[in-house]
Protein backbone atom coordinates (compact mmCIF):
# COMPACT_ATOMS: atom_id res chain seq x y z
CA UNK A 1 0.00 0.00 0.00
CA UNK A 2 1.38 3.41 -0.96
CA UNK A 3 2.03 5.89 1.79
CA UNK A 4 0.47 9.30 1.35
CA UNK A 5 1.96 12.56 2.53
CA UNK A 6 1.54 16.17 1.50
CA UNK A 7 4.00 18.93 0.68
CA UNK A 8 3.81 22.47 -0.62
CA UNK A 9 5.33 23.13 -4.06
CA UNK A 10 6.07 26.49 -5.65
CA UNK A 11 4.29 26.61 -9.02
CA UNK A 12 6.93 29.02 -10.30
CA UNK A 13 10.28 27.37 -9.54
CA UNK A 14 9.44 23.96 -8.01
CA UNK A 15 10.69 24.66 -4.47
CA UNK A 16 9.04 22.33 -1.93
CA UNK A 17 8.35 22.95 1.73
CA UNK A 18 6.74 20.80 4.44
CA UNK A 19 4.51 23.73 5.42
CA UNK A 20 2.82 26.61 3.66
CA UNK A 21 4.76 29.83 3.15
CA UNK A 22 3.46 33.12 1.86
CA UNK A 23 6.63 33.84 -0.11
CA UNK A 24 8.81 31.30 -1.87
CA UNK A 25 12.37 31.39 -0.41
CA UNK A 26 13.83 30.30 -3.76
CA UNK A 27 12.32 32.64 -6.38
CA UNK A 28 10.80 35.29 -4.10
CA UNK A 29 7.28 35.04 -5.60
CA UNK A 30 4.24 35.49 -3.37
CA UNK A 31 1.34 33.04 -2.96
CA UNK A 32 2.78 30.40 -5.31
CA UNK A 33 3.04 27.46 -2.86
CA UNK A 34 0.27 24.91 -3.41
CA UNK A 35 -0.34 21.78 -1.35
CA UNK A 36 0.02 18.51 -3.28
CA UNK A 37 -0.41 14.92 -2.16
CA UNK A 38 2.52 12.59 -2.78
CA UNK A 39 2.30 8.81 -2.83
CA UNK A 40 5.49 6.87 -2.15
CA UNK A 41 5.69 3.18 -3.04
CA UNK A 42 6.98 0.61 -0.62
CA UNK A 43 10.55 -0.51 -1.36
CA UNK A 44 9.43 -3.95 -2.56
CA UNK A 45 6.97 -2.51 -5.05
CA UNK A 46 7.28 -2.98 -8.81
CA UNK A 47 9.57 -1.71 -11.49
CA UNK A 48 9.04 1.88 -12.62
CA UNK A 49 9.28 0.88 -16.24
CA UNK A 50 6.56 -1.60 -17.05
CA UNK A 51 4.78 -2.05 -13.72
CA UNK A 52 6.14 -5.56 -13.13
CA UNK A 53 7.49 -6.89 -9.86
CA UNK A 54 11.01 -7.32 -11.22
CA UNK A 55 13.71 -5.53 -9.32
CA UNK A 56 16.00 -3.05 -11.02
CA UNK A 57 19.69 -3.95 -11.42
CA UNK A 58 22.00 -2.37 -8.88
CA UNK A 59 24.46 0.13 -10.38
CA UNK A 60 28.11 -0.29 -9.42
CA UNK A 61 30.89 2.28 -9.77
CA UNK A 62 33.46 1.76 -12.55
CA UNK A 63 36.88 3.24 -13.13
CA UNK A 64 36.74 5.71 -15.99
CA UNK A 65 39.59 3.86 -17.75
CA UNK A 66 37.50 0.68 -17.74
CA UNK A 67 34.55 2.31 -19.52
CA UNK A 68 34.43 1.66 -23.26
CA UNK A 69 33.78 4.86 -25.22
CA UNK A 70 31.57 3.59 -28.03
CA UNK A 71 30.43 6.10 -30.65
CA UNK A 72 26.67 5.81 -30.88
CA UNK A 73 24.99 6.09 -34.23
CA UNK A 74 22.41 8.80 -34.80
CA UNK A 75 18.94 8.49 -36.26
CA UNK A 76 19.06 10.75 -39.30
CA UNK A 77 15.64 12.24 -40.03
CA UNK A 78 14.36 13.53 -43.36
CA UNK A 79 14.33 17.03 -41.85
CA UNK A 80 17.75 18.61 -42.42
CA UNK A 81 16.86 21.59 -40.24
CA UNK A 82 16.08 19.33 -37.27
CA UNK A 83 19.25 17.32 -37.88
CA UNK A 84 21.26 20.55 -37.78
CA UNK A 85 19.87 21.83 -34.48
CA UNK A 86 20.25 18.38 -32.88
CA UNK A 87 23.90 18.23 -33.91
CA UNK A 88 23.52 15.61 -36.66
CA UNK A 89 20.41 13.61 -35.75
CA UNK A 90 18.69 11.89 -32.82
CA UNK A 91 21.07 10.20 -30.38
CA UNK A 92 19.77 6.87 -29.00
CA UNK A 93 18.71 7.22 -25.39
CA UNK A 94 18.52 11.02 -25.61
CA UNK A 95 15.70 13.11 -24.15
CA UNK A 96 14.71 16.13 -26.25
CA UNK A 97 12.37 18.87 -25.03
CA UNK A 98 10.77 21.28 -27.52
CA UNK A 99 8.79 24.30 -26.34
CA UNK A 100 6.92 27.12 -28.02
CA UNK A 101 3.86 29.35 -28.06
CA UNK A 102 0.40 27.78 -28.46
CA UNK A 103 -0.46 27.35 -32.14
CA UNK A 104 3.10 27.92 -33.34
CA UNK A 105 3.26 24.42 -34.91
CA UNK A 106 4.97 22.15 -32.37
CA UNK A 107 2.55 19.25 -32.80
CA UNK A 108 2.58 19.68 -36.58
CA UNK A 109 6.37 19.53 -36.65
CA UNK A 110 6.55 16.44 -34.43
CA UNK A 111 3.85 14.56 -36.36
CA UNK A 112 5.61 15.48 -39.58
CA UNK A 113 8.86 14.06 -38.19
CA UNK A 114 7.08 10.90 -37.01
CA UNK A 115 5.51 10.28 -40.41
CA UNK A 116 8.75 10.93 -42.30
CA UNK A 117 10.77 8.30 -40.37
CA UNK A 118 9.51 5.41 -42.51
CA UNK A 119 12.50 3.17 -41.68
CA UNK A 120 11.75 3.22 -37.94
CA UNK A 121 8.87 2.24 -35.68
CA UNK A 122 7.43 5.39 -34.10
CA UNK A 123 5.07 5.71 -31.13
CA UNK A 124 3.29 9.08 -31.05
CA UNK A 125 1.70 9.60 -27.62
CA UNK A 126 -0.84 12.40 -27.39
CA UNK A 127 -2.58 13.60 -24.27
CA UNK A 128 -4.22 16.58 -25.95
CA UNK A 129 -5.83 15.25 -29.15
CA UNK A 130 -7.96 12.29 -30.13
CA UNK A 131 -6.93 9.69 -32.68
CA UNK A 132 -9.31 11.19 -35.24
CA UNK A 133 -7.81 14.65 -34.86
CA UNK A 134 -4.29 13.30 -35.34
CA UNK A 135 -5.44 11.38 -38.42
CA UNK A 136 -6.95 14.56 -39.91
CA UNK A 137 -3.67 16.41 -39.45
CA UNK A 138 -1.72 13.51 -40.96
CA UNK A 139 -3.89 13.59 -44.07
CA UNK A 140 -3.33 17.32 -44.41
CA UNK A 141 0.43 16.84 -44.15
CA UNK A 142 0.33 14.35 -47.07
CA UNK A 143 2.80 12.03 -45.28
CA UNK A 144 2.38 8.31 -44.72
CA UNK A 145 4.23 5.94 -42.42
CA UNK A 146 2.88 2.38 -41.98
CA UNK A 147 5.09 1.95 -38.89
CA UNK A 148 3.77 4.97 -36.98
CA UNK A 149 1.58 4.10 -33.97
CA UNK A 150 -0.69 6.62 -32.25
CA UNK A 151 -1.57 6.33 -28.56
CA UNK A 152 -3.95 8.69 -26.77
CA UNK A 153 -3.05 8.18 -23.11
CA UNK A 154 -1.88 10.30 -20.16
CA UNK A 155 -1.03 7.70 -17.48
CA UNK A 156 2.68 6.91 -17.53
CA UNK A 157 2.27 3.30 -16.36
CA UNK A 158 -0.08 2.58 -19.28
CA UNK A 159 2.27 4.32 -21.71
CA UNK A 160 5.19 2.16 -20.62
CA UNK A 161 3.09 -1.00 -21.02
CA UNK A 162 2.27 -0.03 -24.62
CA UNK A 163 5.92 0.78 -25.27
CA UNK A 164 6.78 -2.75 -24.15
CA UNK A 165 4.25 -4.16 -26.63
CA UNK A 166 5.07 -1.92 -29.61
CA UNK A 167 8.87 -1.80 -29.11
CA UNK A 168 9.32 1.53 -30.92
CA UNK A 169 12.59 3.05 -32.13
CA UNK A 170 11.48 6.62 -31.33
CA UNK A 171 8.87 7.89 -28.83
CA UNK A 172 7.18 11.30 -29.20
CA UNK A 173 5.12 12.69 -26.30
CA UNK A 174 2.66 15.57 -26.75
CA UNK A 175 2.93 16.95 -24.13
CA UNK A 176 4.80 16.40 -20.86
CA UNK A 177 2.36 18.67 -18.97
CA UNK A 178 -0.55 16.32 -19.75
CA UNK A 179 1.05 13.18 -18.32
CA UNK A 180 0.07 11.79 -14.91
CA UNK A 181 2.12 9.45 -12.75
CA UNK A 182 0.28 7.08 -10.39
CA UNK A 183 2.97 7.79 -7.77
CA UNK A 184 1.79 11.41 -7.40
CA UNK A 185 -1.70 12.39 -6.26
CA UNK A 186 -1.70 15.95 -7.64
CA UNK A 187 -3.26 16.96 -10.95
CA UNK A 188 -1.64 16.99 -14.39
CA UNK A 189 0.65 19.92 -15.07
CA UNK A 190 1.59 20.53 -11.45
CA UNK A 191 5.24 20.90 -10.50
CA UNK A 192 5.45 17.51 -8.78
CA UNK A 193 3.68 15.70 -11.65
CA UNK A 194 5.89 17.24 -14.34
CA UNK A 195 9.04 16.45 -12.38
CA UNK A 196 8.04 12.85 -11.62
CA UNK A 197 6.85 12.10 -15.19
CA UNK A 198 10.01 13.58 -16.66
CA UNK A 199 12.15 11.52 -14.27
CA UNK A 200 10.36 8.30 -15.27
CA UNK A 201 10.75 9.07 -18.97
CA UNK A 202 14.42 9.96 -18.51
CA UNK A 203 15.12 6.63 -16.76
CA UNK A 204 13.28 4.77 -19.50
CA UNK A 205 15.24 6.53 -22.28
CA UNK A 206 18.64 5.96 -20.66
CA UNK A 207 18.05 2.29 -19.85
CA UNK A 208 16.36 1.34 -23.14
CA UNK A 209 18.49 3.49 -25.52
CA UNK A 210 15.28 4.74 -27.16
CA UNK A 211 15.24 8.48 -27.98
CA UNK A 212 12.26 10.41 -26.62
CA UNK A 213 11.02 13.79 -27.88
CA UNK A 214 8.74 15.69 -25.50
CA UNK A 215 6.66 18.75 -26.31
CA UNK A 216 6.46 21.29 -23.48
CA UNK A 217 4.04 24.14 -22.82
CA UNK A 218 5.37 27.59 -21.99
CA UNK A 219 4.26 30.20 -19.48
CA UNK A 220 3.23 33.80 -20.12
CA UNK A 221 6.82 35.01 -19.83
CA UNK A 222 8.03 32.53 -22.46
CA UNK A 223 9.75 29.96 -20.22
CA UNK A 224 8.84 26.27 -20.30
CA UNK A 225 6.07 25.48 -17.81
CA UNK A 226 6.99 23.40 -14.79
CA UNK A 227 10.07 23.29 -12.59
CA UNK A 228 13.39 24.57 -13.91
CA UNK A 229 14.84 21.15 -13.17
CA UNK A 230 12.95 19.88 -16.22
CA UNK A 231 15.37 21.71 -18.52
CA UNK A 232 18.34 20.43 -16.49
CA UNK A 233 17.19 16.81 -16.76
CA UNK A 234 16.80 16.63 -20.53
CA UNK A 235 19.70 16.36 -22.99
CA UNK A 236 18.48 18.91 -25.52
CA UNK A 237 16.15 21.92 -25.23
CA UNK A 238 14.70 23.39 -28.43
CA UNK A 239 12.62 26.55 -28.76
CA UNK A 240 10.14 26.84 -31.62
CA UNK A 241 9.69 30.55 -32.23
CA UNK A 242 7.91 32.84 -34.64
CA UNK A 243 5.00 35.20 -35.04
CA UNK A 244 1.64 33.56 -35.60
CA UNK A 245 0.90 36.21 -38.23
CA UNK A 246 4.08 35.47 -40.20
CA UNK A 247 4.83 32.33 -42.18
CA UNK A 248 8.37 31.72 -40.94
CA UNK A 249 9.21 29.62 -37.88
CA UNK A 250 12.60 29.34 -36.17
CA UNK A 251 13.78 26.22 -34.33
CA UNK A 252 16.52 27.34 -31.94
CA UNK A 253 18.79 25.25 -29.69
CA UNK A 254 19.22 26.54 -26.14
CA UNK A 255 20.87 23.41 -24.70
CA UNK A 256 22.48 20.44 -26.42
CA UNK A 257 24.72 17.82 -24.82
CA UNK A 258 25.52 16.27 -28.21
CA UNK A 259 26.24 19.32 -30.36
CA UNK A 260 26.30 23.09 -30.62
CA UNK A 261 23.92 25.03 -28.41
CA UNK A 262 23.61 27.96 -30.82
CA UNK A 263 22.20 26.29 -33.93
CA UNK A 264 19.16 27.49 -35.82
CA UNK A 265 16.67 25.95 -38.25
CA UNK A 266 14.15 27.90 -40.32
CA UNK A 267 10.78 26.66 -41.60
CA UNK A 268 7.94 28.15 -43.60
CA UNK A 269 4.42 27.33 -42.45
CA UNK A 270 2.22 26.22 -45.35
CA UNK A 271 -1.19 24.63 -45.62
CA UNK A 272 0.47 21.24 -46.12
CA UNK A 273 2.80 21.54 -43.14
CA UNK A 274 6.22 23.00 -42.45
CA UNK A 275 8.61 23.46 -45.35
CA UNK A 276 12.35 23.52 -44.72
CA UNK A 277 14.15 26.72 -45.73
CA UNK A 278 17.56 25.54 -46.92
CA UNK A 279 18.90 29.00 -47.86
CA UNK A 280 17.37 31.53 -45.45
CA UNK A 281 19.66 34.37 -46.58
CA UNK A 282 17.84 34.72 -49.88
CA UNK A 283 14.48 34.92 -48.08
CA UNK A 284 15.63 37.37 -45.40
CA UNK A 285 16.89 39.87 -48.00
CA UNK A 286 14.53 39.08 -50.91
CA UNK A 287 12.16 41.98 -50.17
CA UNK A 288 14.86 44.62 -49.87
CA UNK A 289 13.69 47.96 -51.36
CA UNK A 290 15.85 49.53 -54.05
CA UNK A 291 17.84 52.65 -53.04
CA UNK A 292 16.16 53.40 -49.73
CA UNK A 293 18.00 55.04 -46.85
CA UNK A 294 18.38 53.20 -43.55
CA UNK A 295 18.71 49.74 -45.14
CA UNK A 296 21.90 47.66 -44.72
CA UNK A 297 22.87 43.99 -44.98
CA UNK A 298 24.86 42.26 -42.22
CA UNK A 299 26.81 39.00 -42.49
CA UNK A 300 26.08 37.10 -39.28
CA UNK A 301 26.70 33.60 -37.94
CA UNK A 302 24.04 31.56 -36.15
CA UNK A 303 25.59 28.35 -34.84
CA UNK A 304 27.47 26.93 -37.81
CA UNK A 305 25.28 28.65 -40.39
CA UNK A 306 26.23 31.97 -42.06
CA UNK A 307 23.27 34.26 -42.75
CA UNK A 308 22.74 37.55 -44.55
CA UNK A 309 20.10 39.62 -42.76
CA UNK A 310 18.51 42.95 -43.52
CA UNK A 311 18.67 45.75 -40.95
CA UNK A 312 16.19 48.62 -41.17
CA UNK A 313 16.54 51.94 -39.34
CA UNK A 314 14.41 55.05 -39.15
CA UNK A 315 15.70 58.26 -37.59
CA UNK A 316 13.25 61.14 -37.25
CA UNK A 317 12.94 64.33 -35.20
CA UNK A 318 11.50 63.73 -31.74
CA UNK A 319 8.15 65.45 -31.22
CA UNK A 320 8.33 65.20 -27.45
CA UNK A 321 10.97 66.00 -24.86
CA UNK A 322 12.35 62.47 -24.51
CA UNK A 323 13.39 60.78 -27.78
CA UNK A 324 12.21 57.23 -28.38
CA UNK A 325 14.57 54.28 -28.71
CA UNK A 326 12.85 51.19 -30.06
CA UNK A 327 14.35 47.98 -31.46
CA UNK A 328 12.83 44.75 -32.74
CA UNK A 329 15.09 41.68 -32.73
CA UNK A 330 18.10 43.60 -31.36
CA UNK A 331 19.24 44.23 -27.78
CA UNK A 332 17.93 47.69 -26.74
CA UNK A 333 20.87 48.24 -24.39
CA UNK A 334 23.37 47.57 -27.16
CA UNK A 335 21.42 49.96 -29.39
CA UNK A 336 21.81 52.67 -26.73
CA UNK A 337 25.55 52.01 -26.62
CA UNK A 338 25.95 52.23 -30.40
CA UNK A 339 23.94 55.48 -30.47
CA UNK A 340 26.29 56.94 -27.86
CA UNK A 341 29.29 55.88 -29.99
CA UNK A 342 27.77 57.49 -33.09
CA UNK A 343 27.14 60.74 -31.24
CA UNK A 344 30.50 60.89 -29.48
CA UNK A 345 32.81 59.47 -32.15
CA UNK A 346 30.86 60.06 -35.34
CA UNK A 347 29.50 63.53 -34.72
CA UNK A 348 25.84 62.60 -35.29
CA UNK A 349 23.42 64.60 -33.14
CA UNK A 350 21.02 61.83 -32.18
CA UNK A 351 20.04 63.21 -28.77
CA UNK A 352 16.98 64.92 -30.25
CA UNK A 353 16.08 62.12 -32.68
CA UNK A 354 13.72 59.17 -32.43
CA UNK A 355 15.53 55.98 -33.49
CA UNK A 356 13.71 52.83 -34.58
CA UNK A 357 15.58 49.64 -35.49
CA UNK A 358 14.17 46.45 -36.97
CA UNK A 359 15.71 43.10 -37.94
CA UNK A 360 13.74 41.93 -40.97
CA UNK A 361 12.16 38.48 -40.94
CA UNK A 362 11.39 38.39 -37.21
CA UNK A 363 14.87 37.19 -36.20
CA UNK A 364 16.40 37.87 -32.80
CA UNK A 365 20.11 38.53 -33.30
CA UNK A 366 22.86 38.50 -30.66
CA UNK A 367 25.90 38.30 -32.96
CA UNK A 368 28.11 41.39 -32.30
CA UNK A 369 29.26 41.24 -35.93
CA UNK A 370 26.18 43.19 -37.00
CA UNK A 371 27.27 46.30 -35.02
CA UNK A 372 28.82 47.96 -38.07
CA UNK A 373 25.73 47.32 -40.19
CA UNK A 374 23.54 48.82 -37.44
CA UNK A 375 25.70 51.96 -37.21
CA UNK A 376 25.76 52.45 -40.98
CA UNK A 377 21.99 51.87 -41.15
CA UNK A 378 21.33 54.58 -38.52
CA UNK A 379 23.77 56.99 -40.18
CA UNK A 380 22.16 56.33 -43.57
CA UNK A 381 18.70 57.17 -42.23
CA UNK A 382 20.03 60.23 -40.36
CA UNK A 383 21.71 61.63 -43.50
CA UNK A 384 18.91 60.30 -45.75
CA UNK A 385 21.50 58.79 -48.07
CA UNK A 386 20.97 55.24 -49.30
CA UNK A 387 23.74 52.66 -49.01
CA UNK A 388 24.68 51.44 -52.52
CA UNK A 389 23.38 48.04 -53.58
CA UNK A 390 25.70 45.05 -53.29
CA UNK A 391 27.42 46.10 -50.04
CA UNK A 392 27.33 44.19 -46.75
CA UNK A 393 29.08 44.50 -43.38
CA UNK A 394 30.69 42.14 -40.87
CA UNK A 395 32.42 43.82 -37.91
CA UNK A 396 31.98 44.77 -34.28
CA UNK A 397 32.13 48.37 -33.02
CA UNK A 398 33.99 49.42 -29.87
CA UNK A 399 33.33 52.34 -27.55
CA UNK A 400 36.22 54.26 -29.10
CA UNK A 401 34.62 54.14 -32.52
CA UNK A 402 37.06 51.46 -33.67
CA UNK A 403 36.01 48.59 -35.95
CA UNK A 404 36.87 45.28 -34.29
CA UNK A 405 37.49 41.83 -35.77
CA UNK A 406 34.93 39.01 -35.56
CA UNK A 407 35.28 35.23 -35.73
CA UNK A 408 34.78 32.99 -38.77
CA UNK A 409 35.21 35.82 -41.23
CA UNK A 410 35.87 33.40 -44.10
CA UNK A 411 32.37 31.90 -43.81
CA UNK A 412 30.80 35.36 -43.74
CA UNK A 413 32.70 36.52 -46.82
CA UNK A 414 31.98 33.30 -48.74
CA UNK A 415 28.23 33.57 -48.00
CA UNK A 416 28.18 37.19 -49.18
CA UNK A 417 30.02 36.27 -52.40
CA UNK A 418 27.63 33.36 -53.03
CA UNK A 419 24.62 35.67 -52.81
CA UNK A 420 26.10 38.08 -55.36
CA UNK A 421 27.35 40.92 -53.14
CA UNK A 422 30.14 42.96 -54.72
CA UNK A 423 31.74 44.42 -51.57
CA UNK A 424 32.03 43.66 -47.86
CA UNK A 425 33.39 45.84 -45.05
CA UNK A 426 35.43 44.05 -42.38
CA UNK A 427 37.90 45.04 -39.65
CA UNK A 428 41.52 45.41 -40.70
CA UNK A 429 42.59 42.95 -38.01
CA UNK A 430 40.56 40.26 -39.81
CA UNK A 431 43.04 40.38 -42.70
CA UNK A 432 45.58 38.39 -40.66
CA UNK A 433 45.89 34.99 -42.29
CA UNK A 434 43.18 35.84 -44.85
CA UNK A 435 43.88 35.52 -48.57
CA UNK A 436 41.57 38.02 -50.25
CA UNK A 437 42.29 36.50 -53.67
CA UNK A 438 40.34 33.38 -52.66
CA UNK A 439 37.02 35.25 -52.73
CA UNK A 440 35.04 36.62 -55.67
CA UNK A 441 34.14 39.79 -53.79
CA UNK A 442 35.90 43.06 -53.00
CA UNK A 443 37.02 43.23 -49.38
CA UNK A 444 37.34 46.66 -47.74
CA UNK A 445 39.26 46.58 -44.45
CA UNK A 446 38.72 49.58 -42.14
CA UNK A 447 39.94 50.68 -38.71
CA UNK A 448 37.34 53.26 -37.61
CA UNK A 449 33.73 54.18 -38.21
CA UNK A 450 34.84 57.44 -39.84
CA UNK A 451 36.55 55.45 -42.60
CA UNK A 452 33.31 53.66 -43.45
CA UNK A 453 31.20 56.84 -43.38
CA UNK A 454 33.64 58.80 -45.55
CA UNK A 455 33.71 56.01 -48.14
CA UNK A 456 29.95 55.58 -48.26
CA UNK A 457 28.59 59.08 -47.68
CA UNK A 458 31.56 61.30 -48.57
Amino acid sequence: MAKLKSAYFCQKCGYNSPKWLGRCPSCGEWNTLVEELIAKDEPEKGNWRFGSNATRPVSKPKLIDEITAAEKYRIITEDEELNRVLGGGLVPGSLVLIGGEPGIGKSTLMLQIALSLTDYTILYVSGEESEQQIKMRAERLAFSNPRCYVLTETATDQIFKQIELVEPDVVIIDSIQTLVSPLIESGAGSVSQVKECAAEIMKFAKESDIPVIMIGHITKDGSIAGPKILEHMVDTVLQFEGDQYMTYRILRTTKNRFGSSSELGIYEMLGTGLRQVSNPSEILISERPVQLSGITIAAMIEGNRPLQIEIQSLVSTANYGTPQRSSNGFDPRRLQMLLAVLEKRGGFRLGTQDVFLNIAGGLKVEDPAIDLAVCVSIASSYEDIAVPQGICFAAECGLGGEVRAVNRIESRIAEAAKLGFSKIFIARNNLKGLNINDFQIKISAVDKLEDVFSELFG
